[in-house]
């Protein structure tokens, strides 16, 4: 701690202080996305009145807004109010809105104004198990390191996997499930240091600074998402600011950070946006802190965004993203045994690992009248990992090792690439009636090639040995995917309104591999201002992680003889969520919804044992099946509860609870918990801020996390020794449970806004009481409790960063 506490003291700088900052941005039709002139904007929570509309090109700019936490409200005839709270405001940036206001149903002398509030979703066609969150969210909660997937942990019905990884896994489905979409496109996994196959990684590649208030979704939500059974992350990037350049500088545990934004051309309001960030790890490692592991992770990311408003109302933007990551972890460096075990690696070999990912695309859209929209967006994606493991063959004598051998034992490549397309058509038929199409089109390339070698383990004086090389994987290929849609939104008043849609999901990769109808259906009732029932039903479904299709055990000539390929096709899912909403005054809800999902069609082993792929997803591990079928089926169905008082008078609280039960069956018809299913979960969040002075504020926030613990079986001690991994008794698997998991996170930060700077200091404490969470059972043949010993998740980690805008 002492070494944070002298970064500190270095960076804690007095300036001349002013007070006072700008408030601009746009206001739209939120389906047409057609200018809307002569909206009211008013800054509710100043002292002395402050407003003023917007201009014929639907802009607006208030100036001289005091600095803190302030609330607008949008008001236009024939429309509903919007109320925006808690919006940040700093010396360092001008701060940028996008407003989007929704039509009344009614005409003018009947309408009743309802507001929309923080946290509903932008998309006018979700009725459900749907959240907007922002940039300030990812910032805000204690734990979350900026990154949308944590922050997401703490929404119900949401939690994480594994805490070396941010996988989400959503009412007790397979993180792979979770769609990741950007600027419309499908994207691969934005994470450094992540698998093939599951649906997150150590690190994430995007950069809250890029973002704008983005969706997540949980269940039944709307057509024009496909792909996908578990939830939806639907990501939009930012414009830069297109009228004074800008920049902000971070340096933290989790990387050291540059961003820059301003304008191209201020006569044509054309702007740039980027960011890059480079790991630090190996900064702090060298002054004595613990950064969870000896292997250090390196990877940097960056992002870029520009845009041009083209005339009446247009715009084109050219975006990207990528980032690469690598490790190296040396076990043939150890000197002696140690009771500790690896969350990032394996205790009997040296591994070389990195991973690649980038999207870089273009995106036009236009208003064509009031009434009626398009968009249209091309992108090129890619991603890939190498790794190479080397064995360790090693004896110990007095107490320490002495090493034999290196064997090389396994050598792999990974590689997608994938262009997409994405086109979108809004039309507002009338003041009740908006309807939507469009079409999600990509051709995906896949090259696979992986080698690997069999250690035999030594159970006499022989020692150990080594089976041929053998190729898992040779396929190079490429397949389309096509996701056709479209979606209608009728609102019969002021109080019911309905959503119907239609997709389809065509994979070109066998004849199993197309659904050509799923339905999805919304309904929602406002039963009076501050209460609201939902339903939502649809189909869902999703391809396998692609590497798996191309798998086999055996080969002929050397070539896999691919198995999968023909044998499996899409998981569907059938959703069924039903919630009800209420308002608590002003600045509090309640929120209750429950769910049931039947998945089916899900891969399991052909010889009716336990394996489904529905237990895949999360780890640092590949899945290496053979001779799977589709006769799997599961079941998930439960309660959720958020309780939620947003940002007022100084402090906020969330509280979210989750009871759930996930289970599956395979051939055997057998049902079984998922690896997923922990059967609860609660979160409770809080958070306090103290103005100091007219211009600094200081922030405690805490949050609480009880999970149920994951699921593992009788260990088969035999095949664990000659498979070299965890190996439990068939007819066990996942019928014990783990102790629950328990961890406490703190967040402490000190803002302070001087003459056109912002300066932020902050400390989040991960695991602040150290508590020991069992994440695994790990084979580890050195140990002194070998060769099967229980691994934990990580302990305490303190993460500092210092930010400054100007």
């Amino acid at each position: 701690m002492k070494h944070y506490l002298i970064i500190l003291s270095l960076l804690c700088i007095s300036f001349h202080l002013q007070s006072q900052q700008t408030v601009r941005g746009v206001v739209v039709d939120k389906e047409s996305q057609f200018p809307l002139i002569g909206v009211n904007i008013s800054l509710t929570s100043s002292e002395t009145a402050l407003g003023t509309t917007t201009d014929i090109d639907g802009t607006f700019r208030l100036d001289q807004v005091a600095l803190g936490r302030q609330n607008l409200s949008f008001s236009y005839i024939g429309y509903e109010d919007v109320i925006i709270n808690d919006v940040i405001i700093d010396a360092g940036k001008e701060k940028i809105l996008n407003i989007e206001m929704e039509e009344s149903v009614l005409e003018l002398e009947e309408v009743t104004i309802v507001a929309r509030r923080n946290g509903e979703v932008s998309n006018e066609m979700a009725t459900v198990s749907a959240r907007e969150f922002s940039v300030q969210e990812t910032n805000r909660y204690a734990g979350s390191r900026g990154e949308p997937a944590r922050m997401a942990s703490n929404f119900a019905g949401v939690q994480g996997a594994d805490d070396s990884r941010n996988d989400v896994v959503i009412r007790g489905n397979t993180p792979t499930g979770v769609l990741w979409r950007l600027d419309g496109i499908n994207i691969p996994n934005p994470n450094h240091f992540s698998i093939p196959g599951t649906g997150g990684g150590s690190v994430t590649i995007l950069n809250n600074k890029f973002l704008k208030n983005s969706d997540f979704y949980t269940g039944a939500f709307p057509a024009e998402y496909g792909n996908g059974i578990a939830g939806v992350f639907d990501l939009k990037m930012r414009n830069g600011n297109n009228e004074k350049h800008e920049f902000s500088g971070q340096l933290g545990f989790l990387g050291t950070e540059l961003m820059a934004e301003g304008p191209l051309n201020k006569n044509n309001r054309s702007s740039y946006l980027a960011t890059y960030r480079y790991s630090s790890l190996q900064l702090f490692q060298g002054l004595g802190i613990d950064v969870g592991t000896d292997a250090i992770p390196k990877y940097q990311d960056a992002s870029f965004r520009v845009n041009f408003p083209r005339k009446n109302g247009g715009n084109l933007s050219l975006f990207g993203i990528g980032g690469l990551s690598d490790i190296d972890i040396l076990i043939s460096t150890e000197d002696a045994p140690s009771d500790e075990t690896l969350i990032y690696g394996s205790n009997d070999r040296d591994q070389y690992f990195g991973s690649k990912m980038g999207t870089i695309g273009a995106s036009y859209s236009q208003p064509l009248n009031e009434d009626t929209y398009f968009r249209i967006t091309a992108a090129a994606s890619h991603s890939s990992v190498d790794a190479y493991h080397e064995f360790i063959d090693r004896d110990i004598v007095d107490g320490t090792f002495v090493l034999n051998q290196t064997v090389p034992i396994l050598d792999y490549t990974f590689t997608e690439n994938k262009y997409s397309a994405y086109f979108n058509y809004v039309k507002k038929l009338s003041r009740q009636s908006t309807l939507k199409a469009g079409i999600n089109v990509d051709a995906m390339h896949f090259n696979y090639l992986d080698s690997v070698r069999i250690v035999k383990p030594a159970f006499d004086t022989t020692g150990v040995s080594f089976d041929p090389w053998r190729t898992r994987w040779d396929a190079n290929e490429i397949v389309p995917l096509i996701q056709p849609f479209v979606q209608y939104k009728h609102r019969f008043n002021e109080k019911l309104s309905a959503v119907a849609g239609v997709t389809a999901l065509y994979f070109g990769i066998n004849d199993k591999s197309f659904s050509p109808v799923e339905p999805r259906l919304g309904l929602s009732y406002k039963i009076d201002d501050k209460q609201k029932l939902g339903f939502g039903t649809g189909l869902h479904s999703q391809i396998q992680a692609p590497y798996l299709y191309y798998y086999s055990q055996e080969t002929l000539n050397n070539n896999p003889i691919e198995h999968n390929k023909d044998a499996i096709g899409l998981v569907k899912s059938a959703h069924f969520v039903a919630s009800y909403d209420r308002m608590l005054g002003k600045v509090s809800r309640l929120k209750l919804e429950t769910y049931y999902q039947h998945l089916y069609d899900l891969p399991v082993a052909a010889d009716s044992s336990s394996f489904s792929l529905i237990n895949a997803g999360a780890g640092f591990s590949r899945f290496f099946p053979d001779s799977l079928t589709t006769g799997g089926n599961a079941r998930n169905y439960g309660l959720e509860l958020t309780l939620e008082r947003f940002f007022s008078q100084g402090y906020y609280f969330l509280f979210t609870g989750s009871l759930f039960d996930a289970k599956y069956r395979t051939l055997e018809n057998v049902w079984r918990n998922t690896s997923f299913n922990g059967r609860f979960a609660f979160n409770a969040l809080f958070a306090k801020e103290w103005n100091i002075g007219r211009r600094s504020t200081f922030n405690v926030g805490t949050k609480i996390t009880s999970v149920g613990g994951g699921w593992h079986g009788e260990v088969d001690l035999n095949k664990s020794l000659l498979q070299q991994e965890v190996v439990y008794i068939d007819e066990t698997v996942n019928t014990l449970k783990f102790d629950p998991y328990f961890r406490t996170d703190l967040k402490l930060s000190y803002k302070i806004n001087t003459s056109k700077l912002t300066h932020e200091i902050a400390i989040d404490i991960v695991n602040l009481f150290d508590t020991k969470n069992i994440l695994k059972e790990t084979y580890a043949p050195d140990h002194p409790d070998g060769p099967v010993v229980d691994e934990y998740q990580l302990g305490r980690l303190p993460l500092f960063y210092y930010r400054i805008d100007f």
